[in-house]
């Protein structure tokens, strides 16, 4: 932040009447100095009696056995999961509901057939978001349908549209709850972060305990996986409405049903449908990776695919997971931009006028009875076109002059093992080197100098749960994988966010490919990295490269084109050069936004790391993997509470509070 000098004359009095501050004073009153002069303190004190008492190595004396009461947990749901009452009336039920509602709409969807669905969908598209989204959902359901998968869109499509449901459902009830209620509010926030930073194959081993392989499953962990960004929308909405106009509507003496309803609730509408946009999209990442306990679709396509390295099967299903995202971030993010523009006394202009939408179910209808007609209700084969055998000669011809043997520069499998070992091992074996005491120290120096001692408190004690569960090595493994993965997103995405900021043109041919890149799910990512990559801990690191890459670029740019443009020109008549108003001017007003890009990049790259445990990325990420697969609760779990105490640390050591930036220091 820039300061105000003193006038000459004032800086002369104030030096003529205070007394020269000495040089220890004076480091003192440099906040950040004295935080670290604090801690060195500390730790000269704390490191000679825990190095003598406990050593290097995380003390098994400081380490807490959950394995057996999570095993005897597992056991106990696998025995009464067909007797006891809890199961029978009340999990049940809601299986069977689960079931039933996803059944129909998949019923429903058949009946429409292809050609009733596809005039369905872009009809209502047409009608929210306009032509231009209406031609594109066309364009991606006749494209699912050549690439012969329209059975599994449907399939898709179905889970989908019962999970956003019930998604919706539950976190606006949520966020309705800790948006009227202080406390609620205060209470929900920590659950909401924990079902954010835990990762998605987390959620999968509890709920295949208690339901099985299958639909219910799926759905469940869906919805609790993407109901948090309803919630945290709904309750910032409510919270956020004018209190000029609450106190009016109380004023008319309206009760508090009535303010909700006639206040609240039309107040926050842009942020309840930005919820639902976040809803959907991130129920349809976590419908892909659902497909591992029996969610059948697009999903279990790419699974099926990456299981056997088949590239070209892959993509084939890849494509229209992209393509259903695409049409469905657009028509939400669509409604929501138009949602406030022709509003009046019966609401939004595009929801009013029922002869229009009768109009359109009537079209529907007509295009449904149509495919019935052509005796297929569902894509004909003879329509298909087959991608999977061109792409795999194109992945065989890549690996056979890119894999290996590529002149001077070495191929993927090359650059994959000096990364390894030049990057991965250095980094692992030094973080597992280091002694644990260390770890909590630097740890605590860097949440305390971007942040209060609050700060440094929640990320040593989060760190040191890893240590209490008993994985601090693959904890440590994990670390030096994000690590690597946040340092080379950051120089990417700062590099290229800056030239995009400085480029119009740039910015246009990138805003298409990183659109595509934000609605690809997370397991997508995989693929093709493990075609160039093979195996092993550089291919994950890869794919959370390209995966948080898109919001690091995205943050970056807006964050230096909303720069004060009068600062700039203030510059730029001092004469100072392009790359001086960059590092002098544009970069530190820019501030908050890169750190914004640091967090959102942490968060990202820990998701996939921890997804590469599927394509050899070891350590945390493997053991939920396999807990996953064997049904071991301990271990699965254990990993995954370890994985948000590792979320929670890095957001702590990377996002600075509201008093830091805004300069009250701690």
């Amino acid at each position: 932040m820039s300061t105000v000098s003193a006038p000459p004359a004032a800086r002369r009095g104030l030096g003529a009447d205070a007394p020269k501050a000495g040089p220890v004073q004076a480091l003192l009153q440099r906040r950040g100095l004295a935080k670290l002069l604090l801690l060195a303190v500390a730790a000269a004190v704390l490191v000679p009696l825990l190095a003598a008492k406990y050593g290097a190595a995380w003390p098994h004396s400081l380490t807490v056995d959950v394995s057996g009461p999570l095993g005897k947990t597992s056991d106990w749901i696998i025995d009464n999961r067909d007797s006891h009452w809890l199961f029978v009336y009340f999990l049940g039920h809601l299986s069977n509901a689960v079931v039933i509602s996803v059944r129909a709409v998949y019923l429903l969807l058949l009946a429409l057939g292809w050609t009733g669905v596809t005039a369905g969908v872009t009809l209502l598209a047409w009608r929210v978001a306009g032509p231009r989204i209406a031609a594109t959902a066309l364009i991606s359901f006749l494209v699912s349908g050549l690439l012969g998968m329209w059975v599994p869109t449907m399939q898709t499509l179905a889970l989908m549209i019962v999970a956003v449901v019930f998604s919706v459902v539950v976190g606006a009830l949520l966020g309705l709850a800790g948006g009227l209620s202080e406390r609620l509010f205060r209470i929900l926030r920590p659950v909401l972060d924990t079902m954010q930073v835990l990762p998605a194959f987390a959620y999968l081993l509890p709920v295949v305990l208690v339901f099985g392989i299958g639909v219910p499953a799926a759905l469940l962990a869906t919805v609790i996986y993407a109901a948090p960004p309803m919630a945290r929308l709904t309750a910032l909405g409510l919270r956020g409405a004018d209190p000029g106009v609450l106190e009016a509507v109380s004023s008319l003496g309206a009760t508090g049903r009535q303010r909700l309803l006639t206040a609240r609730l039309p107040l926050a509408r842009k942020e309840l449908l930005l919820g639902v946009n976040q809803t959907i999209m991130m129920a349809l990442s976590m419908v892909v990776i659902a497909s591992m306990i029996g969610a059948a679709g697009l999903g279990d396509r790419v699974y099926q695919a990456l299981a056997s390295v088949d590239v070209g099967a892959a993509l084939a299903a890849a494509v229209p997971i992209v393509l259903l995202a695409i049409v469905m971030d657009r028509t939400t993010a669509a409604a929501g931009e138009r949602l406030g523009a022709g509003t009046s006394a019966t609401g939004p202009e595009w929801l009013r006028g029922w002869r229009v939408w009768a109009g359109a179910a009537v079209l529907t209808a007509l295009f449904a009875g149509l495919g019935r007609l052509t005796g297929s209700l569902v894509w004909p084969d003879a329509w298909a076109v087959d991608i999977a055998h061109p792409v795999n000669h194109f992945k065989e011809w890549m690996v056979d002059h890119l894999y290996s043997g590529v002149p001077v520069i070495g191929g993927t499998a090359d650059w994959a093992a000096h990364f390894t070992n030049w990057v991965l091992n250095p980094m692992r074996d030094g973080l597992t080197a280091l002694p644990w005491y260390g770890t909590l120290l630097i740890v605590a120096a860097l949440a305390w100098l971007i942040g209060t001692w609050r700060t440094a408190l929640t990320a040593v004690l989060a760190m040191a749960a890893i240590g209490v569960l008993g994985v601090w090595k693959p904890s440590m493994n994990t670390l030096s994988q994000v690590l690597a993965a946040l340092v080379v997103t950051l120089v990417l995405g700062f590099a290229i966010g800056i030239l995009a900021a400085g480029s119009k043109r740039l910015e246009a041919i990138l805003r298409p490919v990183l659109d595509v890149m934000q609605t690809m799910p997370q397991f997508v990512y995989l693929i093709p990295v493990v075609a160039l990559f093979a195996v092993g801990r550089a291919p994950a690191v890869a794919a959370a490269v390209v995966y948080a890459l898109p919001a690091v670029i995205r943050i970056t740019t807006q964050g230096l084109r909303q720069v004060d443009p009068a600062a700039v020109e203030s510059a730029r008549s001092l004469g100072a050069t392009r790359w001086q108003m960059l590092r002098q001017v544009q970069l530190p007003l820019a501030r908050p936004a890169l750190l914004l890009a640091v967090n959102q990049g942490v968060v990202l790259v820990l998701a996939v790391v921890i997804i590469g445990g599927l394509v050899g990325g070891g350590a945390l990420g493997y053991d939920v993997v396999t807990g996953l697969a064997t049904g071991d609760l301990g271990l699965g779990l254990v990993a995954g509470v370890a994985i948000v105490c590792l979320g929670l640390m890095l957001d702590r050591v990377t996002q600075p509070t509201e008093r830091r930036m805004t300069g009250k220091g701690a």
